[in-house]
């Protein structure tokens, strides 16, 4: 067995263990993980789920027509949280054993969440760890075993960052019986996750105002993309969210040390990232409808005078189309610019979800969403369709076809210029414990 495997479910094991003695498992909903009760009324709960994955990508290259395939194993996660009432705290250990970044495609480091909380008012939780941010978009904030699609949008994609480290505050404020206010605010290292090294530029300040017009939502379906629950009255969220990361080092604040500057003293100098975002999240009656705006912007020092290489040498070139501009050649490698998503979805009694996506990028003109390869493709079109074999999130099984326009100048991943549209398809199954 993999030792990075054993040594993470034998610190699961002995968490478990040593956290409540003499546990009893609860009622077991199949998807909803395995309940424990221990002693002082503590709630633990250990629980998981597999996404094997295949994706299809068709482009047409003048006369040539190539196909791209890849199957991987998406998502491998193993997750183990608990509720000790009595001291007024809750923790949460999560890992991900299938080396797939959460956005993108880079390689990923195996820890997710590693938090703890203390709620010292009903109302008031006090977090502290590597968690997600609530400054990120909707859609980031929603696991992916509840996803409506296969994969997340590409607005999730070109701003999003999966995880980060620090403190989160999270309040909760009834002004009626139906209208709440759920204001948080975070202060993190700005650097992403797995952050054990030390920490380029200053901190990440942000925060999220969610206002629930209608109530909550049944069984967290405000974390839940599809209306499986089939709301019996209307459930809306508004978001707004704003971050500024002072100094980041990578192109929007998610791999630390990724991308460094230096000032004339060769001191580290490095640009600020804001975030700026409007969403919502809509139910009923087996209906949902999630919309989200993103929009980002840079602030690069005008003491930035040389760059650091991947492999540690340095240069003093900063020339873009044959020009020494140090502001957009800096801005040129940042996720800049603006996107939209909207999606909607209606799940049958039969537990089939037909589902439809439109996403839009709009990449400022010094950009890395200009990028050939990997962006540049402005506008897709997704339908999907699933089918849940269980009552609930225990297993499913999901396609999507997704029609993606490119820009000019547009690359496959092979390097070579695609005079046509782009098609994408992906099969995925989850089954959750």
């Amino acid at each position: 067995m993999n030792k990075k495997l054993l040594l993470i479910l034998c610190l699961i094991s002995i968490g478990f263990i040593g956290a409540s003695q003499n546990p009893v498992l609860n009622k077991y909903t199949f998807g909803e993980g395995l309940n424990f009760s221990g002693n002082n009324k503590s709630l633990y709960t250990l629980s998981g789920y597999i996404q094997p994955s295949m994706e299809i990508k068709k482009y047409a290259a003048d006369s040539n027509t190539d196909t791209y395939y890849r199957f991987r194993m998406r998502r491998l996660r193993i997750r183990f949280e608990g509720d000790l009432p009595k001291y007024k705290l809750e923790y949460r250990f999560q890992v991900d054993l299938s080396g797939t970044a959460e956005i993108g495609d880079e390689t990923s480091l195996a820890l997710f969440d590693a938090w703890v909380s203390y709620n010292p008012l009903p109302n008031l939780k006090i977090k502290f760890g590597q968690t997600s941010n609530q400054t990120e978009n909707r859609e980031m904030l929603i696991n992916s075993n509840y996803l409506q699609l296969p994969e997340r949008s590409r607005v999730t994609s070109a701003f999003a960052v999966a995880r980060e480290f620090g403190i989160f505050i999270s309040t909760e404020h009834k002004a009626t019986n139906n209208l709440i206010f759920k204001p948080t605010v975070s202060l993190t290292n700005g650097d992403g996750q797995n952050t054990f090294k030390r920490n380029y530029g200053g901190f990440k300040y942000g925060g999220r105002l969610d206002i629930l017009t209608f109530g909550k939502f049944t069984n967290m379906g405000q974390f839940r993309e599809a209306d499986i629950v089939r709301e019996r009255t209307p459930k809306l969220v508004i978001g707004f969210t704003y971050s500024m990361n002072k100094g980041v080092s990578s192109r929007r604040g998610e791999a630390a040390g990724a991308i460094l500057y230096l000032d004339s003293a060769q001191n580290e100098s490095l640009p600020d990232y804001s975030k700026f975002g409007i969403d919502f999240l809509f139910k009923y009656r087996g209906f949902s409808l999630l919309g989200e705006y993103v929009q980002s912007k840079a602030n690069v020092p005008s003491a930035i005078t040389t760059r650091v290489r991947n492999d540690g040498t340095t240069s003093n070139s900063f020339l873009v189309n044959g020009v020494q501009d140090v502001d957009s050649y800096v801005k040129g490698r940042m996720m800049l610019g603006k996107g939209y998503n909207i999606q909607a979805g209606y799940i049958l009694k039969n537990q089939v979800s037909i589902d439809a996506r439109y996403t839009h990028l709009d990449a400022d003109k010094n950009s890395f969403m200009n990028n050939p390869i990997y962006y540049n493709r402005p506008n897709y079109y997704t339908l999907g369709l699933s089918k849940y074999i269980s009552r609930g999130y225990g297993f499913k099984i999901q396609a999507s076809l997704t029609y993606a326009e490119l820009a000019p100048g547009s690359l496959d991943i092979f390097g070579s210029a695609i005079n046509n549209n782009e098609w994408i398809g992906n099969i995925m199954a989850t089954i959750s414990f």
